[in-house]
């Protein structure tokens, strides 16, 4: 038996522990990560287009181009497997004095681009950060600069950076290279920032969500064993016990019914002496009197003798008056009355913390004689009475 509690005690141990481990490894939200979406962008562009492609890369007061209001909208299309198809609208403007295709422009001149492109989020490689998306692309475009119309071969390299589900910001850098070059066009590069919108919105587990499912279907799959363990030892157990709860529940059964009839004989006897006191009546009284009256003195010594009977007896007296008169002076008449059938029981050697008293005045009446019925004086007599109430047997 010892033995068995030992090893109960220890895949209780175990299986609290794999409770505790499960606990800590649920699925919260930083487990939750966009896997399909729509992206809508508005930002900026800035074209560096000085035909030295990343010589003088950051010379910006003299090599880039940019407007001062936004130039640049997006929209694409991104897949659990992590490519994207975006559409790519921008217009800039060649600043007058800057370097383009390798020459100083004598004035300025607009720019406007129109890029498709395939990009690759390389979270998918090194592991989804959920706020962090540094992606690649190659894609192909139609681009106006310098009044030359190009076609364009592009590569991307950029990152989006997240604050919710829904809004982030956009950074990118775009190689774009002339498909033909007997025309003198130049490849420039085109930069950009702004913010982006998700919506259309796909989600799932991210690669350590998955990991952290797989670990806790091994964990439940644990604590079903360690279960079925627990449950064969408390099987045993429980037929160990079952039959000192048994003997135990007999003997609890006697020791309720010897005290179900021990308190039957006390109600009965408590009854009787209730029909008892019941059978002697009340003690009534005359109108506007608080005396006791002959007939009402031998009510009272018989209660007497009831209460000397039973030293246990406590009685609560309560006396009442008929409707007729002001109800303030009928409180005080019943007070009176009350103490009067207190005190006579007092002079029969009854002890004054037997007696509790409380009186009512008119305000519980035993017949409809209230202030609004007429009724013959016998009737109003029922209600000049005191009554008696066991409080403790």
């Amino acid at each position: 038996m010892k033995t068995t509690k030992v090893f109960g005690f220890l895949m209780l141990l175990l299986a609290t522990n794999l409770t505790f481990a499960q606990d800590e490894l649920q699925i919260t939200a930083k487990d939750s990560i966009v896997q399909s979406s729509w992206i809508l962008g508005v930002g900026f562009n800035a074209v560096d287009d000085s035909g030295n492609v990343f010589d003088g890369i950051f010379n910006v007061g003299q090599e880039w181009n940019f407007v001062p209001f936004p130039s640049r909208v997006s929209i694409g299309r991104y897949f659990k497997n992590g490519l994207g198809v975006e559409a790519i609208g921008t217009y800039n403007k060649y600043l007058k004095d800057n370097i383009i295709d390798g020459v100083i422009l004598a004035d300025d001149i607009p720019y406007y681009g129109f890029d498709a492109r395939l990009t690759y989020d390389l979270n998918q490689i090194i592991g989804q950060t959920g706020w962090f998306d540094p992606y690649v692309g190659i894609g192909a475009g139609y681009t106006d600069a310098n009044n030359l119309g190009r076609g364009t071969y592009n590569a991307v390299v950029g990152f989006r950076t997240w604050f919710s589900d829904r809004w982030g910001l956009d950074f990118n850098s775009s190689g774009k290279w002339s498909m033909s070059k007997g025309d003198g066009a130049t490849n420039h590069i085109q930069h950009a920032a702004g913010v982006v919108y998700q919506f259309g919105i796909e989600k799932g587990l991210s690669k350590r969500g998955e990991e952290k499912l797989e670990l806790l279907a091994a964990i439940e799959k644990e604590k079903q064993r360690q279960n079925d363990s627990i449950n064969e030892v408390n099987r045993l157990r429980d037929e160990a016990l079952l039959a000192e709860r048994l003997e135990k529940q007999r003997t609890e059964d006697a020791l309720a019914a010897a005290e179900k009839a021990k308190l039957d004989a006390l109600n009965n006897k408590k009854n009787a002496i209730k029909a008892r006191i019941e059978k002697l009546g009340n003690v009534y009284f005359n109108l506007n009197s608080s005396a006791v009256s002959s007939k009402s003195k031998v009510v009272l010594d018989s209660l007497v003798l009831i209460m000397n009977e039973i030293p246990t007896l406590k009685l609560k007296i309560t006396s009442h008056t008929d409707s007729r008169g002001a109800s303030s002076y009928n409180d005080w008449l019943s007070q009176r009355r009350v103490d009067m059938t207190k005190d006579y029981m007092l002079t029969k050697g009854i002890s004054d913390d037997k007696l509790i008293t409380e009186a009512y005045g008119e305000r519980i009446l035993l017949n409809e004689c209230d202030d609004n019925t007429y009724c013959p004086e016998e009737k109003h007599a029922v209600n000049r009475r005191s009554e008696f109430e066991i409080i403790e047997f």
